[in-house]
């Protein structure tokens, strides 16, 4: 099946990307099955695409086009869970858009989910062929202080990123291990004041904390941004600290020859 697949895109494949919480969305204009779609997205990304807002959804679509056509996701039915969802990526969903009455596992195989123009989600059989998302999440190898990675990435018309969920954290870990960083990575967690936020403002709602530095984090006198290890934990470093960082990649339309 999958080789079948391969076959099939080895032509120019029109995509459109979109900008993520922590990384980029990337509309594959090619059908496929959601097995076959995982593996691409995980073979030239980093995996199929997952959302923590209603706002992302809105942005995706927009720039897919307004095109019609139902496109995969990265929803899952949890195989040691039947009543529960979960990413590609790894984390259970934390904001949900389905449709009334969806999930509605039609026949007892519908255990993959596709999402339709008016960015609401419905299950289906993984065999089904259609258009995807995938998400690129991108380490940069480069080594910087926290200003200057903040700095690097607002002249690209980005900004360090935002974790969110489980599944955020998980993906940037999967582009850490991929890349061979053993050590921490900038993220856009900076204490300023007397708490932590992100540089962009989303809400500090999810925490992943390591244990190793005790309670340091809870009021820093020096080590006022944040990092994430290699197995995907939080820990506060000194902001003149030179660390790899991720971008969050700025909106582009691209080609993809494969």
């Amino acid at each position: 099946m999958q080789s079948h697949f391969l076959k099939i895109i080895l032509f120019v494949c029109l995509c459109v990307a979109v900008e993520g919480d922590i990384g980029k969305h990337v509309f594959i204009q090619n059908k496929a099955t959601w097995p076959e779609a995982q593996a691409y997205c995980r073979q030239h990304h980093t995996d199929l695409s997952f959302f923590n807002s209603q706002s992302e959804i809105d942005e995706l679509l927009k720039v897919a086009g307004g095109n019609p056509s139902p496109a995969w996701i990265g929803l899952q039915q949890d195989p040691n869970n039947k009543t529960a969802w979960k990413w590609s990526g790894g984390g259970h969903i934390t904001y949900q858009n389905w449709e009334y009455t969806e999930p509605n596992n039609y026949g007892g195989n519908e255990n993959n989910a596709f999402i339709v123009q008016n960015g609401k989600w419905y299950d289906d059989r993984s065999s089904n062929p259609y258009y995807f998302y995938c998400m690129d999440v991108i380490v940069e190898e480069e080594k910087m202080s926290w200003e200057d990675a903040l700095s690097h990435c607002r002249e690209k018309q980005t900004d360090l990123p935002s974790l969110l969920s489980e599944t955020d954290l998980l993906l940037a870990q999967t582009e850490i291990k991929h890349k061979n960083i053993s050590e921490q990575v900038w993220m856009g967690l900076r204490f300023l004041g007397d708490r932590w936020m992100w540089v962009n403002g989303d809400p500090l709602e999810y925490e992943a904390w390591s244990r190793q530095g005790g309670q340091d984090h809870q009021c820093p006198v020096r080590r006022r941004c944040g990092a994430l290890t290699r197995d995907g934990l939080w820990e506060n470093w000194d902001c003149q600290d030179k660390l790899n960082f991720i971008c969050k990649t700025a909106e582009t339309h691209e080609s993809i020859y494969n």
